[in-house]
Protein backbone atom coordinates (compact mmCIF):
# COMPACT_ATOMS: atom_id res chain seq x y z
CA UNK A 1 0.00 0.00 0.00
CA UNK A 2 2.75 2.46 0.99
CA UNK A 3 4.80 1.54 -2.06
CA UNK A 4 1.81 1.99 -4.36
CA UNK A 5 1.06 5.37 -2.80
CA UNK A 6 4.67 6.42 -3.29
CA UNK A 7 4.60 5.30 -6.94
CA UNK A 8 1.28 7.10 -7.40
CA UNK A 9 2.82 10.34 -6.15
CA UNK A 10 5.98 10.00 -8.23
CA UNK A 11 4.15 9.08 -11.43
CA UNK A 12 1.66 11.92 -10.94
CA UNK A 13 4.48 14.44 -10.60
CA UNK A 14 6.21 13.02 -13.67
CA UNK A 15 3.00 13.35 -15.66
CA UNK A 16 2.72 16.97 -14.54
CA UNK A 17 6.26 17.74 -15.71
CA UNK A 18 5.86 16.32 -19.22
CA UNK A 19 3.83 17.82 -22.01
CA UNK A 20 3.76 19.41 -25.42
CA UNK A 21 5.19 22.81 -26.35
CA UNK A 22 1.71 24.30 -26.04
CA UNK A 23 1.49 22.95 -22.49
CA UNK A 24 4.78 24.57 -21.46
CA UNK A 25 3.79 27.88 -23.08
CA UNK A 26 0.47 27.83 -21.22
CA UNK A 27 2.15 27.13 -17.89
CA UNK A 28 4.78 29.83 -18.56
CA UNK A 29 1.99 32.32 -19.35
CA UNK A 30 0.29 31.53 -16.03
CA UNK A 31 3.61 31.69 -14.18
CA UNK A 32 4.23 35.21 -15.52
CA UNK A 33 0.90 36.40 -14.11
CA UNK A 34 1.65 34.68 -10.81
CA UNK A 35 5.05 36.42 -10.56
CA UNK A 36 3.51 39.80 -11.42
CA UNK A 37 0.85 39.30 -8.76
CA UNK A 38 3.42 38.14 -6.20
CA UNK A 39 5.37 41.36 -6.81
CA UNK A 40 2.22 43.43 -6.39
CA UNK A 41 1.31 41.56 -3.22
CA UNK A 42 4.78 42.12 -1.79
CA UNK A 43 4.27 45.83 -2.40
CA UNK A 44 0.91 45.59 -0.63
CA UNK A 45 2.55 43.93 2.35
CA UNK A 46 5.14 46.70 2.53
CA UNK A 47 2.75 49.68 2.43
CA UNK A 48 -0.39 48.00 3.74
CA UNK A 49 -3.89 48.12 2.31
CA UNK A 50 -3.27 51.72 1.22
CA UNK A 51 -1.97 50.07 -1.97
CA UNK A 52 -5.61 49.22 -2.70
CA UNK A 53 -8.49 51.61 -3.33
CA UNK A 54 -10.41 50.30 -0.35
CA UNK A 55 -11.27 52.93 2.26
CA UNK A 56 -13.05 53.06 5.61
CA UNK A 57 -16.43 53.43 3.88
CA UNK A 58 -15.72 50.49 1.50
CA UNK A 59 -13.55 47.98 3.39
CA UNK A 60 -14.32 45.11 0.99
CA UNK A 61 -13.35 45.37 -2.66
CA UNK A 62 -12.18 43.23 -5.54
CA UNK A 63 -10.69 40.53 -3.29
CA UNK A 64 -13.90 39.77 -1.40
CA UNK A 65 -15.95 40.17 -4.60
CA UNK A 66 -13.84 37.45 -6.22
CA UNK A 67 -14.03 35.34 -3.08
CA UNK A 68 -17.84 35.54 -3.00
CA UNK A 69 -18.10 34.57 -6.65
CA UNK A 70 -15.63 31.69 -6.40
CA UNK A 71 -17.36 30.15 -3.40
CA UNK A 72 -20.31 29.66 -5.72
CA UNK A 73 -18.12 28.19 -8.44
CA UNK A 74 -16.81 25.65 -5.95
CA UNK A 75 -20.33 24.77 -4.84
CA UNK A 76 -21.39 24.32 -8.47
CA UNK A 77 -19.44 21.06 -8.69
CA UNK A 78 -22.48 19.51 -7.02
CA UNK A 79 -24.32 19.99 -10.35
CA UNK A 80 -22.18 17.12 -11.65
CA UNK A 81 -22.23 15.07 -8.48
CA UNK A 82 -26.01 15.00 -7.94
CA UNK A 83 -26.95 13.67 -11.41
CA UNK A 84 -24.05 11.21 -11.38
CA UNK A 85 -24.56 9.72 -7.91
CA UNK A 86 -28.16 10.44 -6.98
CA UNK A 87 -29.80 9.87 -10.38
CA UNK A 88 -27.12 7.53 -11.76
CA UNK A 89 -26.53 9.62 -14.89
CA UNK A 90 -23.94 7.56 -16.76
CA UNK A 91 -23.14 10.41 -19.13
CA UNK A 92 -21.84 12.53 -16.27
CA UNK A 93 -20.12 9.69 -14.40
CA UNK A 94 -17.10 9.93 -16.67
CA UNK A 95 -16.45 13.61 -15.98
CA UNK A 96 -17.50 13.98 -12.35
CA UNK A 97 -13.91 13.62 -11.11
CA UNK A 98 -12.81 16.45 -13.39
CA UNK A 99 -15.54 18.64 -11.92
CA UNK A 100 -14.47 17.82 -8.37
CA UNK A 101 -10.85 18.64 -9.22
CA UNK A 102 -12.05 22.03 -10.49
CA UNK A 103 -13.72 22.55 -7.11
CA UNK A 104 -10.40 21.82 -5.39
CA UNK A 105 -8.58 24.44 -7.47
CA UNK A 106 -11.36 26.99 -6.95
CA UNK A 107 -11.39 26.47 -3.18
CA UNK A 108 -7.66 27.14 -3.06
CA UNK A 109 -8.38 30.40 -4.88
CA UNK A 110 -11.08 31.26 -2.34
CA UNK A 111 -8.67 30.85 0.56
CA UNK A 112 -6.01 32.87 -1.28
CA UNK A 113 -8.41 35.78 -1.81
CA UNK A 114 -9.18 35.81 1.90
CA UNK A 115 -5.46 35.83 2.67
CA UNK A 116 -4.63 38.75 0.33
CA UNK A 117 -7.58 40.74 1.70
CA UNK A 118 -6.20 40.58 5.22
CA UNK A 119 -3.82 43.44 5.88
CA UNK A 120 -1.81 41.35 8.33
CA UNK A 121 -1.91 37.72 7.07
CA UNK A 122 0.38 36.72 9.95
CA UNK A 123 -2.64 37.19 12.21
CA UNK A 124 -4.69 34.53 10.44
CA UNK A 125 -3.67 32.11 13.19
CA UNK A 126 -6.38 33.77 15.29
CA UNK A 127 -8.91 31.97 13.07
CA UNK A 128 -7.43 28.55 13.76
CA UNK A 129 -9.27 26.30 16.23
CA UNK A 130 -7.63 25.59 19.59
CA UNK A 131 -4.57 27.85 19.15
CA UNK A 132 -6.59 30.93 18.15
CA UNK A 133 -9.82 32.59 19.26
CA UNK A 134 -12.11 30.76 16.89
CA UNK A 135 -15.32 32.09 18.48
CA UNK A 136 -17.44 29.23 17.19
CA UNK A 137 -20.44 28.93 16.91
CA UNK A 138 -21.22 32.61 17.50
CA UNK A 139 -19.16 34.05 14.65
CA UNK A 140 -20.40 33.47 11.08
CA UNK A 141 -16.80 33.89 9.95
CA UNK A 142 -15.82 30.81 11.96
CA UNK A 143 -18.59 28.87 10.20
CA UNK A 144 -17.16 30.03 6.87
CA UNK A 145 -13.73 28.73 7.84
CA UNK A 146 -15.21 25.32 8.73
CA UNK A 147 -17.33 24.85 5.61
CA UNK A 148 -14.68 26.01 3.14
CA UNK A 149 -11.86 23.91 4.55
CA UNK A 150 -14.18 20.98 5.12
CA UNK A 151 -15.42 21.06 1.52
CA UNK A 152 -11.84 21.29 0.27
CA UNK A 153 -10.89 18.24 2.34
CA UNK A 154 -13.92 16.27 1.11
CA UNK A 155 -13.27 16.94 -2.59
CA UNK A 156 -9.54 16.34 -2.30
CA UNK A 157 -10.08 13.11 -0.37
CA UNK A 158 -12.76 11.69 -2.69
CA UNK A 159 -10.86 12.42 -5.90
CA UNK A 160 -7.58 11.14 -4.46
CA UNK A 161 -9.21 7.86 -3.47
CA UNK A 162 -10.92 7.36 -6.83
CA UNK A 163 -7.77 8.15 -8.82
CA UNK A 164 -5.56 6.02 -6.58
CA UNK A 165 -7.81 2.97 -6.91
CA UNK A 166 -7.97 3.44 -10.68
CA UNK A 167 -4.17 3.75 -10.76
CA UNK A 168 -3.93 0.42 -8.92
CA UNK A 169 -6.41 -1.22 -11.29
CA UNK A 170 -8.94 -1.80 -8.53
CA UNK A 171 -12.64 -1.09 -8.23
CA UNK A 172 -13.39 1.62 -5.64
CA UNK A 173 -15.35 0.32 -2.68
CA UNK A 174 -18.61 2.24 -2.48
CA UNK A 175 -18.73 2.13 1.31
CA UNK A 176 -15.41 3.94 1.45
CA UNK A 177 -16.34 6.98 -0.63
CA UNK A 178 -20.07 7.19 -1.44
CA UNK A 179 -21.03 8.32 2.11
CA UNK A 180 -18.54 11.16 1.76
CA UNK A 181 -20.00 12.02 -1.65
CA UNK A 182 -23.42 12.57 -0.11
CA UNK A 183 -21.90 14.55 2.74
CA UNK A 184 -20.15 16.70 0.13
CA UNK A 185 -23.47 17.35 -1.63
CA UNK A 186 -24.93 18.89 1.50
CA UNK A 187 -21.64 20.60 2.28
CA UNK A 188 -21.60 22.22 -1.18
CA UNK A 189 -24.94 23.88 -0.45
CA UNK A 190 -23.68 25.01 2.93
CA UNK A 191 -20.55 26.82 1.73
CA UNK A 192 -22.49 29.37 -0.32
CA UNK A 193 -25.36 29.52 2.17
CA UNK A 194 -23.00 30.39 5.02
CA UNK A 195 -21.36 33.06 2.85
CA UNK A 196 -24.79 34.54 2.15
CA UNK A 197 -25.67 34.45 5.87
CA UNK A 198 -22.41 36.26 6.60
CA UNK A 199 -23.66 39.13 4.41
CA UNK A 200 -27.33 39.12 5.38
CA UNK A 201 -26.46 39.04 9.07
CA UNK A 202 -25.02 42.56 8.92
CA UNK A 203 -27.89 44.70 10.16
CA UNK A 204 -26.28 48.02 9.19
CA UNK A 205 -26.17 47.00 5.51
CA UNK A 206 -29.80 46.92 4.31
CA UNK A 207 -28.77 46.02 0.75
CA UNK A 208 -27.79 42.56 2.04
CA UNK A 209 -30.63 42.11 4.56
CA UNK A 210 -32.73 39.85 2.37
CA UNK A 211 -33.91 36.32 3.03
CA UNK A 212 -33.59 35.66 -0.69
CA UNK A 213 -29.82 36.31 -0.68
CA UNK A 214 -28.81 32.69 -0.11
CA UNK A 215 -31.10 31.34 -2.89
CA UNK A 216 -29.77 34.11 -5.18
CA UNK A 217 -26.21 33.03 -4.43
CA UNK A 218 -26.98 29.40 -5.21
CA UNK A 219 -28.94 30.15 -8.39
CA UNK A 220 -26.09 32.24 -9.77
CA UNK A 221 -23.52 29.64 -8.79
CA UNK A 222 -25.47 26.81 -10.41
CA UNK A 223 -25.62 28.83 -13.63
CA UNK A 224 -22.04 30.11 -13.88
CA UNK A 225 -20.40 26.93 -12.52
CA UNK A 226 -21.75 24.52 -15.16
CA UNK A 227 -21.03 27.16 -17.83
CA UNK A 228 -17.37 27.17 -16.81
CA UNK A 229 -17.40 23.37 -16.74
CA UNK A 230 -18.68 23.22 -20.33
CA UNK A 231 -15.76 25.38 -21.43
CA UNK A 232 -13.25 23.41 -19.34
CA UNK A 233 -14.53 19.99 -20.44
CA UNK A 234 -14.50 21.05 -24.10
CA UNK A 235 -10.86 22.13 -23.80
CA UNK A 236 -9.96 18.91 -21.99
CA UNK A 237 -11.69 16.90 -24.72
CA UNK A 238 -9.99 18.74 -27.58
CA UNK A 239 -6.51 19.20 -26.09
CA UNK A 240 -6.08 16.17 -23.84
CA UNK A 241 -8.05 13.53 -25.73
CA UNK A 242 -10.51 12.88 -22.91
CA UNK A 243 -13.80 11.39 -24.20
CA UNK A 244 -16.44 13.82 -22.98
CA UNK A 245 -19.84 12.65 -24.18
CA UNK A 246 -22.02 15.24 -25.96
CA UNK A 247 -24.86 14.12 -23.70
CA UNK A 248 -22.85 15.25 -20.65
CA UNK A 249 -22.39 18.74 -22.08
CA UNK A 250 -26.06 18.83 -23.04
CA UNK A 251 -27.06 17.92 -19.47
CA UNK A 252 -24.99 20.83 -18.17
CA UNK A 253 -26.62 23.12 -20.73
CA UNK A 254 -30.07 22.07 -19.49
CA UNK A 255 -29.03 22.84 -15.92
CA UNK A 256 -27.83 26.31 -16.93
CA UNK A 257 -31.05 27.02 -18.86
CA UNK A 258 -33.10 26.47 -15.70
CA UNK A 259 -30.79 28.02 -13.11
CA UNK A 260 -30.09 31.15 -15.18
CA UNK A 261 -33.83 31.83 -15.45
CA UNK A 262 -34.18 31.37 -11.70
CA UNK A 263 -31.21 33.67 -11.13
CA UNK A 264 -32.74 36.41 -13.29
CA UNK A 265 -36.13 35.97 -11.61
CA UNK A 266 -34.58 36.39 -8.14
CA UNK A 267 -32.62 39.45 -9.30
CA UNK A 268 -35.63 41.25 -10.77
CA UNK A 269 -37.76 40.26 -7.76
CA UNK A 270 -35.27 42.00 -5.50
CA UNK A 271 -35.26 45.07 -7.75
CA UNK A 272 -39.05 45.27 -7.52
CA UNK A 273 -39.06 44.82 -3.75
CA UNK A 274 -36.45 47.53 -3.26
CA UNK A 275 -37.64 50.14 -5.76
CA UNK A 276 -41.43 49.85 -5.92
CA UNK A 277 -42.02 51.29 -2.45
CA UNK A 278 -39.19 53.82 -2.94
CA UNK A 279 -38.06 53.30 0.64
CA UNK A 280 -34.90 54.91 2.02
CA UNK A 281 -33.10 51.57 2.28
CA UNK A 282 -33.32 51.21 -1.51
CA UNK A 283 -30.52 53.77 -1.95
CA UNK A 284 -27.95 51.03 -2.54
CA UNK A 285 -30.08 49.48 -5.27
CA UNK A 286 -30.60 52.87 -6.91
CA UNK A 287 -26.86 53.53 -6.74
CA UNK A 288 -26.17 50.21 -8.45
CA UNK A 289 -28.76 50.57 -11.21
CA UNK A 290 -28.96 54.30 -11.89
CA UNK A 291 -26.29 56.02 -9.84
CA UNK A 292 -26.69 58.27 -6.81
CA UNK A 293 -25.96 62.00 -6.65
CA UNK A 294 -23.80 61.87 -9.75
CA UNK A 295 -21.87 58.73 -8.70
CA UNK A 296 -22.41 56.27 -11.55
CA UNK A 297 -19.21 54.20 -11.84
CA UNK A 298 -21.00 50.90 -11.18
CA UNK A 299 -23.98 51.49 -13.48
CA UNK A 300 -22.38 50.36 -16.80
CA UNK A 301 -21.10 47.18 -15.16
CA UNK A 302 -24.36 45.99 -13.65
CA UNK A 303 -26.39 46.62 -16.82
CA UNK A 304 -23.71 44.85 -18.85
CA UNK A 305 -24.04 41.91 -16.45
CA UNK A 306 -27.82 41.87 -16.88
CA UNK A 307 -27.43 41.92 -20.67
CA UNK A 308 -24.91 39.07 -20.57
CA UNK A 309 -27.15 36.96 -18.32
CA UNK A 310 -30.20 37.57 -20.52
CA UNK A 311 -28.19 36.65 -23.62
CA UNK A 312 -27.00 33.45 -21.93
CA UNK A 313 -30.54 32.51 -20.83
CA UNK A 314 -31.97 33.03 -24.32
CA UNK A 315 -29.16 31.06 -25.94
CA UNK A 316 -29.40 28.07 -23.60
CA UNK A 317 -33.14 27.82 -24.26
CA UNK A 318 -32.99 28.21 -28.05
CA UNK A 319 -31.89 25.11 -29.99
CA UNK A 320 -31.09 27.12 -33.12
CA UNK A 321 -28.55 29.08 -31.09
CA UNK A 322 -26.93 26.59 -28.71
CA UNK A 323 -26.46 23.98 -31.44
CA UNK A 324 -23.81 26.26 -32.93
CA UNK A 325 -20.67 25.52 -30.93
CA UNK A 326 -19.24 29.05 -31.08
CA UNK A 327 -22.53 30.56 -29.94
CA UNK A 328 -22.73 28.03 -27.10
CA UNK A 329 -19.23 28.91 -25.92
CA UNK A 330 -20.06 32.62 -26.15
CA UNK A 331 -23.15 32.03 -24.00
CA UNK A 332 -21.07 30.10 -21.45
CA UNK A 333 -18.57 32.95 -21.31
CA UNK A 334 -21.42 35.45 -20.94
CA UNK A 335 -22.87 33.46 -18.02
CA UNK A 336 -19.49 33.24 -16.27
CA UNK A 337 -18.74 36.96 -16.71
CA UNK A 338 -22.29 38.18 -16.11
CA UNK A 339 -22.68 36.32 -12.82
CA UNK A 340 -19.18 37.44 -11.77
CA UNK A 341 -20.20 41.09 -12.08
CA UNK A 342 -23.64 40.56 -10.53
CA UNK A 343 -22.56 38.42 -7.57
CA UNK A 344 -19.14 40.04 -7.18
CA UNK A 345 -18.75 43.78 -7.64
CA UNK A 346 -22.50 44.22 -8.17
CA UNK A 347 -23.28 42.76 -4.75
CA UNK A 348 -20.35 43.72 -2.53
CA UNK A 349 -19.80 47.37 -3.43
CA UNK A 350 -23.45 48.61 -3.35
CA UNK A 351 -23.76 47.17 0.14
CA UNK A 352 -21.39 49.89 1.37
CA UNK A 353 -22.90 52.77 -0.65
CA UNK A 354 -24.20 54.88 0.93
CA UNK A 355 -22.55 54.28 4.30
CA UNK A 356 -24.63 54.22 7.52
CA UNK A 357 -23.71 57.93 7.83
CA UNK A 358 -24.93 58.68 4.31
CA UNK A 359 -21.49 59.02 2.72
CA UNK A 360 -21.17 58.11 -0.97
CA UNK A 361 -17.75 56.92 -2.08
CA UNK A 362 -16.99 55.42 -5.48
CA UNK A 363 -14.66 52.45 -5.69
CA UNK A 364 -12.67 50.91 -8.52
CA UNK A 365 -9.87 48.36 -7.99
CA UNK A 366 -6.32 49.70 -8.00
CA UNK A 367 -3.58 48.35 -10.25
CA UNK A 368 -2.24 46.40 -7.27
CA UNK A 369 -5.62 44.78 -6.69
CA UNK A 370 -5.90 43.92 -10.38
CA UNK A 371 -2.46 42.26 -10.45
CA UNK A 372 -3.00 40.32 -7.24
CA UNK A 373 -6.47 39.16 -8.33
CA UNK A 374 -5.16 38.08 -11.74
CA UNK A 375 -2.38 36.15 -10.00
CA UNK A 376 -4.86 34.26 -7.82
CA UNK A 377 -6.90 33.32 -10.88
CA UNK A 378 -3.72 32.25 -12.66
CA UNK A 379 -2.77 30.15 -9.64
CA UNK A 380 -6.12 28.38 -9.78
CA UNK A 381 -5.69 27.66 -13.49
CA UNK A 382 -2.12 26.47 -12.82
CA UNK A 383 -3.26 24.07 -10.10
CA UNK A 384 -6.16 22.73 -12.16
CA UNK A 385 -3.92 22.14 -15.16
CA UNK A 386 -1.44 20.18 -13.03
CA UNK A 387 -4.23 18.10 -11.51
CA UNK A 388 -5.58 17.32 -14.97
CA UNK A 389 -2.15 16.26 -16.23
CA UNK A 390 -2.15 13.50 -13.64
CA UNK A 391 -5.87 12.69 -13.52
CA UNK A 392 -6.63 12.42 -17.24
CA UNK A 393 -4.09 9.68 -18.10
CA UNK A 394 -5.14 7.76 -14.98
CA UNK A 395 -8.80 8.03 -15.95
CA UNK A 396 -7.97 6.88 -19.47
CA UNK A 397 -5.98 3.91 -18.16
CA UNK A 398 -2.74 5.19 -19.73
CA UNK A 399 -1.01 5.73 -16.41
CA UNK A 400 -1.22 2.92 -13.91
CA UNK A 401 0.80 0.91 -11.45
CA UNK A 402 3.05 -1.81 -12.83
CA UNK A 403 1.08 -5.03 -13.09
CA UNK A 404 -2.26 -3.35 -12.52
CA UNK A 405 -5.05 -4.89 -14.62
CA UNK A 406 -7.00 -2.85 -17.15
CA UNK A 407 -10.51 -2.39 -15.85
CA UNK A 408 -13.68 -2.79 -17.87
CA UNK A 409 -16.66 -0.51 -17.22
CA UNK A 410 -18.33 -3.36 -15.35
CA UNK A 411 -15.33 -3.76 -13.08
CA UNK A 412 -14.82 -0.06 -12.51
CA UNK A 413 -18.41 0.68 -11.46
CA UNK A 414 -19.85 4.17 -11.25
CA UNK A 415 -18.32 5.13 -14.58
CA UNK A 416 -15.09 6.63 -13.26
CA UNK A 417 -13.16 4.97 -16.08
CA UNK A 418 -13.56 3.72 -19.61
CA UNK A 419 -12.82 0.38 -21.17
CA UNK A 420 -9.32 0.07 -22.62
CA UNK A 421 -7.87 -2.94 -24.24
CA UNK A 422 -4.37 -4.00 -23.38
CA UNK A 423 -2.36 -6.44 -21.40
CA UNK A 424 -0.94 -6.12 -17.96
CA UNK A 425 2.50 -4.64 -17.57
CA UNK A 426 4.76 -6.58 -15.23
CA UNK A 427 7.80 -4.36 -15.58
CA UNK A 428 9.14 -2.35 -12.67
CA UNK A 429 7.67 1.14 -12.28
CA UNK A 430 4.55 2.47 -13.87
CA UNK A 431 3.06 1.68 -17.23
CA UNK A 432 2.09 4.44 -19.59
CA UNK A 433 0.47 3.96 -22.98
CA UNK A 434 1.71 6.36 -25.68
CA UNK A 435 -0.64 9.24 -26.37
CA UNK A 436 -2.17 9.55 -29.85
CA UNK A 437 -1.15 13.21 -30.20
CA UNK A 438 1.33 15.64 -28.67
CA UNK A 439 -1.51 17.48 -26.96
CA UNK A 440 -2.73 14.39 -25.14
CA UNK A 441 -1.47 14.07 -21.59
CA UNK A 442 1.16 11.45 -20.95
Amino acid sequence: MITALFRFSIDSVRAMLRGSRAYYLWMAFLACWILLGATAYWHQLQVGLSATNMVDQIPWGAYIANFTYLVGMAAAAVMLVIPAYVYDDHDLHGVVVLGELLAVAVLVMCLMFVMVDVGRPDRLWHMMPVIGRFNWPVSMLSWDVIVLNGYLALNAGITSYLLFTKYRGQRPERKKYVPFVFIAIGWAISIHTVTAFLYSGMGARPHWNAAILAPRFLAGAFAAGPALMIIALSVIRDKMGFPVKPAALNRLRQIIAVTMLINLFFFFSEIFTELYSFKHHAASMRYMLFGLQGHTKLVPYIWSAVALNVFAAITFMTPRLYKHQKVLYAACGAAVLGVWVEKGMGLVIPGFVPSPLGEIVDYTPSFTEFCVSAAVWATGAFIYTLLLKAAVPIELGKLRLAGAPTLSPEDYHQGHGHAHEGSEDHSHGSHETPSPSPEAAE
